[in-house]
């Protein structure tokens, strides 16, 4: 179940069938993300009795009277999960307000100890099938259709890692433990292998960018190196004043690290998918300072799929100046996979169906 905060909502939009909660929620983040016109902030209360934070944006309906209301009609919901020193907020600054606007229903995940979700007890937010599970639960339990699950960065691993969990469909109560997808978007995506790989061809081939990577994000020296802070996630032309707003939120964001990287590298590779009819889409960025060609086109290999690689943006794709490059390219395969699943026969309980 999920508790919801309403914020900026016009009255005559339907909201998911959740229950509402005084606005009441305490602030973790010590610069809080204001939402847009539209957004709203659900909590949903996983397993553990932890609250994990979900920015939601409706999608802009057709109002043709003629259209048919049947869920083979509609757009799969999109769900988004960001990777290391973000939160939901990275996909509401842009992304969510596009791709709403086109008609997708569209719901950020903020990870345990991350953004506005709870923290749970221990040194790090979790593992990778840990969050991999938190996220199932959301979409188990909220979600009335398949949905796109969409992941960035060290998210991208996590989507990865519930992937595979879906082959063995473990059930609880009849039910999946990871509900099937619509499909799946892996962005700037840290590959199968996880990034030891992408560290030590940075030493090898550029070892002055490697030791700017290890100081920006094992030291943390994007919190207070502007320079850094920007190559490392952003292009080159984006302004200052703009890097430095989103410098101060991924320093508020992320309040543990999301895992124990020793023991995710022991975990790695994830295990492969083979014979799957699902649907991925591997989009990366020619400006990416932390996932090279390599790192993309081992994921494409992963999934027996062609990258993307989109020139002029980098790392943070979904924030960058040029952010609206990977949105036109993702709402093109979006609407190619519309309809597929218009054709696709789903089962009432949705969340039985095998890859």
């Amino acid at each position: 179940m999920a508790t919801l905060i309403l914020t900026n909502i016009p009255p005559s939009r339907r909201m998911p069938t959740i229950p509402r909660a005084a606005l009441n929620q305490e602030c973790k983040m010590k610069v809080p993300y204001e939402l847009k016109q539209g957004q709203s902030r659900l909590f949903h209360k996983l397993p553990s009795g932890l609250n994990m934070e979900v920015i939601y944006q409706e999608g802009l309906k057709q109002k043709n009277p003629d259209e048919k209301k049947d869920s083979k009609s509609q757009s799969p919901p999109l769900v988004f999960v960001h990777g290391s020193f973000h939160a939901a907020w990275c996909w509401a600054e842009h992304w969510l307000p596009f791709f709403s606007q086109n008609g997708y229903d569209c719901y950020a995940l903020s990870l345990l100890g991350q953004g506005e979700s709870d923290d749970p007890a221990g040194p790090v937010a979790g593992t990778l099938q840990t969050h991999a599970g938190d996220v199932a639960d959301f979409i188990q339990k909220e979600l009335k259709l398949p949905p796109v699950l969409v992941g960035h960065s060290f998210g991208g691993l996590i989507l990865q890692c519930y992937i595979a969990n879906m082959r063995f469909n473990k059930m609880k109560d009849n039910v999946s433990l990871h509900p099937y997808l619509a499909g799946a978007v892996l962005v700037c995506s840290v590959p199968p292998s996880g990034n030891s790989g992408l560290v030590w061809r940075y030493f090898f081939s550029k070892p002055i960018a490697a030791i700017k990577v290890t100081l920006s994000l094992a030291a943390k020296a994007f919190q207070t190196s502007l320079p850094l802070c920007k190559e490392t996630f952003f292009s080159v032309s984006m302004e200052d004043q703009l890097v430095l707003h989103y410098q101060k939120l991924m320093t508020e964001s992320s309040r543990m690290p999301l895992f124990d990287l020793r023991n995710l590298n022991a975990s790695l590779p994830v295990p492969s998918v083979t014979n799957s009819s699902l649907k991925v889409f591997v989009l990366g960025a020619n400006d990416d300072f932390i996932v090279d060609m390599e790192g993309l086109h081992e994921t494409g290999r992963f999934y027996g799929v062609s990258p993307v690689r989109l020139e002029g943006v980098a790392h943070d794709m979904m924030l960058d100046c040029s952010w609206e490059k990977g949105a036109e390219v993702l709402i093109s395969w979006l609407r190619g996979l519309d309809k597929v699943v218009s054709n696709r026969t789903v089962s009432p309980d949705w969340s039985v169906n095998l890859l």
